[in-house]
């Protein structure tokens, strides 16, 4: 039962990476340690998915406003929930958000701080269906002529969902951010 449920993630990874098309960063490439043993073969492939998972979607999506890679990760049923800027209820409300972002005057970017980052399985009769990932990442606004700045840190919890084999986010939780003097 083990093997297959290995091979199935395995599947589901290889297609989310298959279909994606698009290189992420070296930062990527680098195995994460865990901060917890990972609980077996398919914890670690989960996470190994979704960290990638998740550069491509701040790296990629937000960082350098590639909106095409937001539409192959963000799920149809996705919501957004902000404890500042409220709630976003649509896939196509976030995508349209992330384009806004990248016509203001300065641009604004995310790091994570990969020490953070946790994945929990989400299962059903032992298969795998989803997982919640949950770090901390920090914003940096850069603008011409003036080196880049810290604009604020964040928690962060994301729902992610397989959905037609591949993996989908599905839910996000941004809150708890501090801006730089209150941290």
């Amino acid at each position: 039962m083990k093997f297959i449920i290995g091979l199935i993630i395995a599947t589901l990874i290889i297609g989310s990476l298959g279909c994606i098309g698009q290189k992420p960063s070296e930062s990527v490439n680098t195995l994460i340690e865990s901060k917890e043993p990972f609980i077996d073969k398919v914890h670690q492939e989960v996470f190994e998915a979704l960290k990638l998972n998740d550069s491509l979607l701040f790296d990629l999506g937000f960082n350098q406003c590639d909106t095409n890679q937001l539409r192959i990760l963000v799920s149809s049923d996705f919501e957004f929930y902000h404890d500042q800027a409220g709630i976003t209820d649509s896939k196509e409300s976030f995508i349209q958000s992330i384009a806004g972002l990248c016509n203001m005057n300065y641009r604004p970017t995310r790091e994570l701080d990969v020490e953070s980052l946790e994945v929990h399985l989400l299962k059903a009769n032992g298969k795998v269906y989803g997982a919640i990932q949950k770090g901390k990442h920090r914003f940096y606004g850069e603008e011409e002529n003036r080196p880049k700045y810290l604009t604020s840190t964040a928690d962060f919890t994301h729902l992610w969902i397989i959905e037609e084999g591949n993996w989908k986010i599905k839910r996000v939780l941004s809150y708890n951010h501090k801006e730089p003097d209150n941290e």
